[in-house]
């Protein structure tokens, strides 16, 4: 299990079962779990999910795929406990979201 720290300051974790979620819907990830962290930890938006999760979104120019925005999906349940439920990349962030947070 891995933990990193949101920019809200809760201790966000992605566990093994989710890391294995993560990448057998999203191959593209599988050597990209520094980045899913990072994006946690130094998102450059944050935008709101359809059912109360958070968005953390990052880019990168350089990825598997070319340069993309990683999104990941996540939810800080308490002050200091949260989780991380899935991540993808993507070639541009939602317009229809609503920005919570902006780098």
């Amino acid at each position: 299990m891995q933990i990193i720290t949101s920019i809200n300051g809760v201790s966000v974790r992605l566990t093994d079962e989710r890391w294995q979620h993560i990448i057998n819907r999203h191959p593209e990830l599988v050597d990209q779990q520094e980045k899913v962290l990072e994006a946690i930890a130094k998102p450059d938006q944050i935008q709101a999910g359809d059912t109360g999760e958070l968005l953390a979104i990052r880019f990168y120019s350089q990825t598997p795929l070319t340069s993309k925005f990683m999104v990941v999906a996540y939810r800080e349940i308490s002050v200091d406990d949260g989780f991380i439920l899935t991540a993808y990349f993507t070639n541009r962030p939602s317009t229809r979201r609503m920005t919570l947070w902006t780098q």
